[in-house]
């Protein structure tokens, strides 16, 4: 039995697990380890408004670390919404003079910690975000969110067991939208997509606001792509957007979708939309019309992708893995490669392999390419894109039937993976006996 499926009868002790925790709070005083009533009350409703007056509250009292350490976290969740980086360098901003200001035990603010963590998760620094969040379990374990840092940067270094261990702890002690969707990752990337499901319909039922039910919505909307069903996809992206019509991921989600589905014009004015507003989706827009023939367009939308890359770096905010997947596909693969085993370096993540092995291919490497596949597409769940990564790195090496098994399996999964992969795994089918 998957050691995933072990987190599931946790929450059956929900209930029984809350009650317990109240009796950490002897006469209804609150433990310093607990979570704290809310200090600096702001609206997801409104996020702009909320950093206003909070903007407006530090100005009369700038030595407020929780209304500071709140402002760090609006600032990240507008990052999330908007896919706009800049706010990163804010939310540091926020946490950092939280953790200036005086406390009574002489401790950083917690909450500015967690938040450094998650802000480091975000920057693709994960051994930073298992720092700061082991920090903060130190003087508050619990303190649930630290525990939700840990997950997401144990799954991206490629430490599952940890991941789990640590999703765990954060179910015990809070079943809410940010736990069931952690757990349902885990379910999919143990091929799981069932469960998987289930725990996203979960956390949809929880009462929140549009935007947290939007991102819930869009991760439904995520899951049936990867399955290969591009109209729930598209429901569920549709849903995402009637929610929260500035969820840009969902907005592209739904771009894919229609384009799955031959709806063309209505994609293409999606991708459009979605890349006006954020540069995220520039290059899966540009191998859309670089598949339709439209290559000047594809160069213009690459030419994006790259004046960005350079912003970043500027930044010190490189995102070695889309830059050297990117490199891979449309570049130099001996540079992708280089970017790639650097970032392997940091984190050993099924995304990081999946990427180096292709590079490796595309420059030439191929059995050590097949390494690096076998091992993505082993610890991947179901996932098309890396069958059929490994399809074509077997048949490079002349091994005509593991080649058709994989592909013949990434068209199974999910037969609008990509739109040059998918015609390419049936042209490679159709040649190979």
């Amino acid at each position: 039995m998957s050691r995933v499926r072990r987190l599931l009868p946790l929450l059956g002790c929900v209930l029984l697990g809350c009650v317990l925790l109240t009796l950490y709070a002897p006469e209804g005083v609150l433990r310093r380890d607990e979570p704290p009533p809310a200090l600096a009350s702001w609206s997801p409703y409104d996020l702009a408004g909320s950093i206003e007056a909070a903007q407006r509250r530090l100005r009369r009292h700038p030595d407020d670390a929780a209304v500071w350490a709140s402002l760090g976290h609006m600032y990240l969740e507008q990052a999330r919404r908007t896919t706009d980086t800049a706010y990163y360098d804010k939310a540091k901003g926020a946490f950092e003079r939280s953790m200036r200001q005086p406390t009574g035990d002489g401790e950083p603010y917690i909450d500015a910690m967690i938040g450094m963590g998650a802000l480091a998760n975000a920057r693709h620094d994960f051994a930073g975000a298992v720092r700061w969040a082991e920090r903060a379990r130190e003087a508050a374990p619990f303190r649930w969110a630290l525990y939700g840092v840990l997950t997401d940067a144990y799954l991206e270094l490629g430490r599952y067991e940890q991941a789990e261990t640590a999703l765990r702890r954060m179910l015990g002690g809070r079943p809410d939208l940010a736990s069931f969707t952690r757990a349902a990752r885990l379910e999919h990337l143990r091929g799981r997509p069932g469960p998987a499901r289930d725990l996203l319909h979960r956390a949809c039922a929880i009462p929140g606001d549009p935007a947290e039910y939007a991102f819930c919505q869009w991760q439904l909307g995520e899951l049936a792509w990867h399955n290969g069903d591009p109209r729930a996809a598209l429901a569920a992206y549709t849903q995402a957007l009637a929610a929260d019509p500035g969820h840009l991921p969902s907005r592209a989600g739904k771009a894919r979708a229609e384009a799955a589905l031959g709806r063309i014009d209505q994609a293409l004015r999606d991708y459009a939309a979605a890349v006006a507003r954020s540069p995220s989706f520039v290059v899966e827009y540009g191998e859309l019309l670089e598949h339709l023939g439209d290559r000047d367009g594809a160069r213009r939308q690459y030419a994006v992708f790259t004046a960005q890359h350079k912003l970043l770096t500027a930044n010190g905010d490189t995102d070695n893995l889309a830059v050297g997947t990117f490199t891979a596909n449309h570049g130099d693969p001996e540079a992708a490669v280089r970017y790639l085993r650097a970032e392997w370096k940091r984190r050993q993540s099924v995304e990081v392999a999946d990427a180096l092995g292709w590079a490796l291919h595309r420059a030439g490497h191929h059995t050590e390419a097949a390494t690096y596949a076998a091992r993505a597409d082993a610890l991947g769940g179901r996932n098309a894109l890396f069958a059929y990564h490994r399809g074509e790195i077997e048949h490079a090496l002349g091994h005509t039937a593991a080649a058709r098994a994989h592909l013949t399996r990434a068209l199974s999964v999910n037969p609008h993976f990509a739109p040059a992969g998918a015609a390419r795994a049936r042209a490679l089918l159709a040649e190979t006996p």
